[in-house]
């Protein structure tokens, strides 16, 4: 049997191989960024430094840098989706380095920074939402205002009120939610956000699997808890009293920040509070909760158009 280098050194010496070599090299010596790399490195790159890494070179022409061939993540053409190469010199070669690339970068940051964020029953564009393209229109700017404030003040074990964010239908409470939600996570602050006649609803059908309490601690101990569209629940007692009471004294105790979203103000919520499914009229039961809500948020109204049509 011959040996493997012999027979290399035949087929690299046959004339079509030696064409396709010098191709390769003029395509490879004519690319910009090869070019700049090479004077970067003049000091320190041979011919024969390149010839033995033509390979190397002519893969690291081929792939999108910065992703400026690539539409999107998704879309990536390079060897590794997401990575794009840098030109580096190891040893007596020139080699390639993989690096994530900007969307791969940003798509890495976005995720981590979603981590941050649990949500049950949440929109996703909600989880998107950003306090930079929030539209300052006049019936918002009192609670953007009071967004900002909560953002600047707080800190972890810190005590400062929530927001109670109250208004019609698809004025864009929930979105505002989602923004202060995004700008603590920017902090690295975790926070939940619930959507409370979903939440009440798996919690009633919980009972058979005994995962109830669970399910009220995983929420009341949230470092900042947003309880969305509070008053579209239909009130029971139990409801009321051992579920959402239980969850307000536990966060006005431990002062953990604590926000509301609800078509319901106030005066609205505490009637809505006070009259069960049954027909029982609890107002001294509805005024204990509204109590916890008063002493954890700041009332604030938002208004204007219904942005969902």
């Amino acid at each position: 049997m011959r040996p493997l280098n012999d027979s290399l050194r035949e087929f690299a010496n046959k004339g079509d191989f030696q064409k396709r070599f010098q191709e390769m090299k003029k395509k490879v010596m004519a690319d910009a960024r090869v070019q700049a790399f090479l004077r970067e490195n003049e000091d320190r790159v041979t011919t024969e430094m390149i010839d033995r890494s033509l390979i190397k070179l002519y893969e690291y022409t081929t792939q999108s840098k910065q992703c400026e061939q690539c539409p999107s993540l998704g879309q990536c053409i390079n060897m590794i989706a997401g990575y794009h190469p840098q030109l580096i010199i190891q040893g007596k070669t020139i080699d390639l380095q993989y690096e994530r690339c900007p969307k791969k970068v940003r798509e890495d940051q976005m995720q981590e920074q979603q981590a941050f964020i649990q949500s049950l029953y949440v929109p996703k564009d909600i989880l998107r939402a950003s306090m930079a393209e929030i539209e300052v229109e006049h019936g918002r700017i009192e609670a953007i205002k009071l967004a900002h404030q909560f953002l600047r003040e707080y800190e972890p074990g810190k005590q400062v009120k929530g927001l109670y964010i109250h208004g019609p239908f698809g004025v864009g409470k929930t979105y505002l939610l989602g923004a202060i939600a995004n700008e603590l996570a920017d902090k690295q602050v975790r926070s939940l956000i619930v959507y409370v006649p979903e939440f009440l609803r798996e919690l009633k059908g919980s009972f058979q699997d005994q995962s109830v309490n669970e399910k009220v601690e995983f929420v009341k101990k949230a470092p900042v808890l947003m309880l969305d569209d509070l008053g579209a629940e239909s009130v029971t007692s139990w409801m009321r009293d051992d579920i959402l009471g239980t969850i307000l004294q536990f966060r006005m105790l431990e002062n953990l920040p604590t926000f509301f979203a609800s078509n319901l103000d106030w005066k609205q919520l505490e009637h809505h509070f006070t009259y069960t499914q049954r027909g029982e009229q609890e107002a001294l039961k509805a005024a204990r909760i509204m109590e916890r809500i008063r002493a954890l948020t700041t009332p604030t109204e938002v208004t204007g158009k219904n942005r969902r049509y």
